[in-house]
């Protein structure tokens, strides 16, 4: 057995003391990590891949580390002003979610390598399932090598565990790393199936599907100088899946617990990191720091670039729709911007103890100290204190630090405690996989019917119409269609955080201070809103995204024409080219001066 590096071993260690998640296969927490004469039995090797997953258990800002990666673009907003990357610079080698994105993926590649290196004397002999759960330690490494090499590069790399003389290595090449998942993720598919037995497993559907993101990222990166073979292989192998696995019927299923355990949501969602409340409990609190102060916490939140991306339910964007209303933004809307979103005057749900004694309804107010809440045992409504705007706490609201808007994605909790809750964390979706698809294609300028039909099956699950005939064979516009639907399908699933850097569009999106809801101006004195707001709108107020070409590909809204009438925040946004790639932290540099770090940090 090769002598492991002191860093490396306490990656592992650390690693065995992350909490189990449920009653079934991740239960099973390694008591051991040797990898000389440790996995030679199905049993071994089946406990050391649990021990893998297990590690999957991370957060960042007490939130899934999945999630929060799109607070790293301009369509997510941390609580805090100028604090992300494109917000003031906060984006730098000493950064906590910098250094925990790095040692957690490290931690996978450590766990993986050392099961997988330790099972290799004994692949003869092995039996049952023992190659499934390989392979699977296989998808897990190559996923966490996808997440360092999207973020940081050129990152090191290891496939065997690692001798104290290797710590010393130097970051080895993206192409290389890249090259490697792909053969990997073949390697896999072979002996997975195409849907796992035990809910939260990778399988066939997975390694392909991850086959197919990481191609894309070189494809649209041009790694190597081999864009075109890179979107090639994307599309291939997302084209595999397509026919094995299915959307669920509703959207909004795949973000709450009762929709989860729905037959079609678990079919889709092809990828998940599993919570429980059975068996040795695992639950997070992504729901509670999102929501409104009237029954939660409100720490992170949607831009306002992101709300006017969606189109209108007649598939034109909003400057080009007479369907759109800028006095009430959310008629008439694609209608997973009313799924994704609360906002002013919308009726909100959710539950503060997981019975019927937690229920809470209200009308979300943006503007006056009272709003409405219902009593459920009266079944009447009644006024009371609003907290986002009349509380100690009301300074982060989605009034005072947001823009105007909530999450209702990931927040619409009405089944259990708002405070822990236990739906899964998606990691990967069949949405993602017709997207990818359509979006390789159209880069390789291969528009046929097999692309529209890919899109129209995400769009049409959600009420959408088909991709209109004027954007047919026109690469542009299919190009902005696509991207349009990565935004508004995945937002805050931890994937713009790639695209937003794939796209080359760092730069546009955070050219400006975030702008948002149309302000008050005048009140009484009780302190009701008698002026401004979203009654005073004028129908002039709709957005310019045609700055540029690339404003306009991207669907990069301007508010300069009526800025002033807009509530405005992170006024000292800008962008650095640097900002493409993580630093690498800081603490890695000092452990190991061979690595180089990124330029301009």
């Amino acid at each position: 057995m090769k002598t492991k590096s002191l860093y490396i071993s306490l990656l592992v260690a650390l690693g065995v003391f992350i909490a189990s998640c449920t009653d079934d296969f991740l239960d099973r927490t390694p008591t051991s990590y040797a990898s000389s004469g440790f996995y030679k039995s199905e049993a071994a090797v089946e406990t050391g891949v649990s021990g893998i997953y297990n590690t999957l258990y991370f957060s960042i800002n007490r939130l899934s580390a999945y999630l929060f990666l799109d607070h790293f673009t301009a369509l997510c907003m941390e609580r805090d002003e100028n604090t992300t990357v494109g917000a003031g610079g906060g984006l730098n080698p000493d950064n906590t979610a910098v250094q925990s994105w790095w040692t957690y993926n490290y931690y996978i590649v450590a766990r993986a390598n050392s099961v997988l290196y330790g099972a290799a004397p004994y692949l003869e002999t092995l039996e049952g399932n023992s190659k499934q759960y390989l392979a699977e330690a296989k998808v897990l490494r190559a996923f966490a090598y996808y997440n360092l090499i999207a973020a940081y590069g050129d990152v090191p790399f290891y496939s065997e565990p690692v001798t104290i003389d290797q710590y010393a290595d130097e970051r080895v090449s993206k192409v290389t790393i890249l090259d490697f998942i792909l053969e990997q993720m073949d390697e896999a598919a072979v002996d997975l199936p195409w849907i796992a037995s035990d809910r939260g497993r990778v399988d066939k559907a997975v390694a392909l599907g991850l086959k197919a993101r990481a191609a894309l990222l070189g494809g649209s990166l041009n790694y190597g100088n081999k864009g075109a073979e890179y979107f090639r292989i994307s599309a291939d192998a997302a084209e595999q899946v397509i026919g094995k696995r299915q959307l669920a019927a509703n959207f909004d299923d795949l973000f709450n617990k009762t929709g989860q355990a729905k037959a079609d949501a678990r079919n889709e969602l092809m990828f998940e990191v599993i919570y429980s409340d059975q068996g040795d409990q695992k639950a997070h609190v992504m729901a509670f720091g999102v929501v409104s102060r009237n029954y939660g916490q409100t720490g992170r939140h949607p831009s306002q670039i992101l709300a006017d991306t969606y189109e209108c339910i007649d598939g034109k964007r909003i400057d080009e729709s007479p369907l759109y209303n800028p006095k009430n933004p959310k008629e008439n809307r694609d209608p997973r911007f009313g799924a994704t979103l609360w906002m002013h005057g919308d009726t909100v749900e959710g539950n503060t103890t997981g019975t019927d004694a937690g229920r809470i309804r209200f009308v979300l107010e943006g503007f006056n100290p009272t709003t409405q809440f219902y009593n459920f045992t009266t079944g009447e409504w009644y006024t009371a204190n609003n907290a986002d705007i009349n509380s100690a706490a009301a300074w982060t609201s989605f009034v005072n630090r947001g823009v105007g808007y909530i999450w209702r994605k990931f927040a619409n909790v009405t089944d259990e405690a708002i405070n822990k809750t236990t739906y899964n964390i998606p990691v990967m979706r069949y949405a993602e996989v017709l997207l990818t698809y359509a979006e390789a294609k159209i880069e390789l300028n291969e528009l046929d019917d097999s692309v529209y039909d890919a899109i129209n099956q995400v769009r049409n699950r959600s009420g959408m119409p088909n991709v209109s005939d004027d954007r047919k064979g026109n690469q542009d516009k299919m190009k902005q269609l696509v991207r349009r639907e990565r935004k508004v399908e995945l937002i805050a699933e931890g994937l713009h955080f790639v695209d937003m850097r794939r796209w080359g569009i760092g730069a546009i999106e955070n050219d400006s201070p975030s702008y948002g809801y149309p302000v008050a101006t005048a009140w009484d004195a009780n302190g009701y809103i008698t002026a401004g707001g979203y009654n005073d709108v004028t129908p002039d107020m709709i957005p310019n995204f045609h700055k540029s070409a690339l404003h306009d590909l991207n669907d990069i809204a301007n508010y300069d024409a009526y800025k002033s009438k807009l509530k405005v925040r992170d006024v000292n946004r800008f962008w650095e080219n640097k900002f493409e790639l993580f630093p690498i932290p800081q603490e890695e540099i000092d452990r190991n001066s061979n690595l180089e770090q990124n330029p301009g940090y």
